[in-house]
C-alpha cells in the first residue's frame, strides 16, 4: 500500500491541475469578440466596436483596473457562422481570451456552441436574444439583454392592447434568428387565440424580399412583425408603403434590426417613416436624464466623435462597463470561474440609473417600445 502512495499523489496532482481554473496572470486581460465588421450588417458591428472600446479606452486610460489593461480583439465574420467558427477558435486557442464578449447574431453565435461547451470559457453580453443561450443549464453564458420572446410578448401584447390589432403576418430572415422570433410569435398569438394571417420569409445577408412580399401583401395584415436585419427590413418597408393593401400597416422591428440604420436607410431611399414600431433592449439613448447614458454621451463623443449615438452602441457600451466591474470585483487570483461568479452577483445599481438583476440568465430584464415620430424615437408608456 505505502509504494502506491506516490503513484495516488501522482493521480490527484494530475487531476487538480487538469480541473484547476485557469490563473491569468498577465497585464493584458484579452477580450475577443467576432462581429461584423463588413458585409450586409457592417453597421452593426462599427456600432458595437465604437459603444464597447469606448468604455475599454476610458478603463484603460484611467487605470480602473490598477495595472491590468484590457485588450478588446476583434475579427470579422461578416454575419456568416462558418467565419464565427473560426474566429472563436482563434480567440480561443491562439488569443488565449480570458472571455468572449459582444458576439453578434443568433446564427453566429448558434455556430459556436460546441466549442462554448468544450471550453467552458465565460460568454458574455452577445447580441442575440436567443432561446439557446437562455437554459440555465449553462452555466458560462451570461446575458446583458432581454429576449426575442420577451420582445415579441410586449410588441404583440400592444398592438391588441392599445392598437385593437390582431391581423398580424410576419417577416423573417430564413435562418436561427427567424426562426426564434417566428416561433415566439406564434406562440404569443396562441396565447391570445390568435394566428397569423400571413408569412414571408428570405435569405440571411440577401436582399431578396420579392417572393415573401408576394405571401404576404394580398392578406392585407394591419402589422407586420419583422424578424430581419436592417437594410433588408428597410426595403421591404419601402416596396411595402407603395402598395394599396399595406399603405396603413404598422411595421414592427425587433432590436435585432436596428432602428437607427433603419431609419437612415429609409430617409435614404426617401420613404416616409409613418407606421413604425421598435422593440429595444435598452432605453433611449438620448435620454440623459439616466446618469449612465449620460456618461455613454461623453464617452462617445471624446474616443468615437464621428461614430452617431444609437441603441446598438449604447447596449454595448453598458455591457463593457458591466464586464469591467465585474473583473474589478475579482478578489485575489483573476479566473474564469471567478468572472462568472462576478457576473452573476453585478451589484444591481452598476449601471446608474438601471435595475441590474440576473435573472433567467439575464442582468437587465426590460423591454422599451418606441413609435418613429417627428424625427425622434418616442417611448411607449406602459
Amino acid at each position: 500500500m505505502i509504494k502506491r502512495i506516490p503513484i495516488l499523489l501522482f493521480i490527484f496532482a494530475i487531476i487538480y491541475i487538469y480541473f484547476k481554473d485557469e490563473t491569468f496572470t498577465n497585464k493584458n486581460i484579452t477580450v475577443g469578440a467576432s462581429i461584423p465588421q463588413t458585409g450586409i450588417i457592417k453597421a452593426w458591428g462599427d456600432s458595437v466596436t465604437a459603444g464597447a472600446n469606448s468604455y475599454f479606452k476610458y478603463t484603460n486610460e484611467k487605470n480602473i483596473l490598477s495595472d491590468k489593461k484590457i485588450d478588446f480583439l476583434i475579427y470579422d465574420d461578416k454575419y456568416e457562422p462558418e467565419l464565427a467558427i473560426d474566429n472563436a477558435e482563434k480567440l480561443v486557442f491562439k488569443d488565449k481570451a480570458f472571455a468572449l464578449f459582444g458576439f453578434v447574431g443568433t446564427p453566429t453565435v448558434k455556430s459556436v456552441l460546441p466549442l462554448l461547451y468544450d471550453e467552458d470559457i465565460p460568454f458574455f453580453g452577445a447580441f442575440t436574444g436567443a432561446s439557446f443561450l437562455r437554459n440555465s443549464n449553462n452555466k458560462n453564458f451570461v446575458n446583458f439583454r432581454s429576449s426575442y420572446e420577451e420582445e415579441i410578448e410586449a410588441i404583440v401584447e400592444h398592438l391588441q392592447k392599445d392598437e385593437g390589432i390582431e391581423r398580424i403576418a410576419v417577416f423573417y430572415q430564413n435562418d436561427d434568428y427567424g426562426e426564434e422570433g417566428y416561433i415566439s410569435l406564434i406562440n404569443s398569438l396562441k396565447k391570445r387565440k390568435l394566428s397569423l394571417v400571413a408569412e414571408g420569409s428570405y435569405k440571411r445577408n440577401t436582399l431578396s424580399i420579392n417572393h415573401a412580399f408576394n405571401e404576404i401583401k394580398d392578406a392585407s395584415p394591419q402589422a407586420i412583425v419583422m424578424v430581419g436585419a436592417y437594410k433588408t427590413n428597410s426595403l421591404f418597408i419601402k416596396k411595402a408603403k407603395e402598395n394599396e393593401n399595406l399603405k396603413d400597416t404598422i411595421f414592427c422591428n425587433l432590436s435585432f434590426g436596428d432602428a437607427n440604420e433603419m431609419i437612415k436607410e429609409l430617409k435614404k431611399q426617401k420613404t416616409n417613416t409613418n407606421n413604425l414600431l421598435f422593440s429595444q433592449v435598452v432605453p433611449n439613448y438620448t435620454n440623459t436624464n439616466i446618469p449612465a447614458i449620460k456618461e455613454y454621451q461623453t464617452l462617445m463623443k471624446k474616443y468615437y466623435p464621428n461614430q452617431e449615438l444609437g441603441f446598438i452602441s449604447l447596449e454595448a457600451f453598458l455591457s463593457a462597463k458591466v464586464l469591467v466591474n465585474a473583473i474589478k470585483r475579482i478578489k485575489g487570483d483573476i479566473t474564469r470561474e471567478k468572472l462568472l461568479s462576478s457576473l452573476k452577483n453585478t451589484p444591481h445599481n452598476t449601471l446608474e440609473g438601471f435595475n441590474l438583476k440576473f435573472k433567467n440568465t439575464q442582468l437587465l430584464n426590460k423591454i422599451y417600445l418606441f413609435h418613429y415620430k417627428n424625427s425622434t424615437f418616442e417611448k411607449i408608456e406602459n
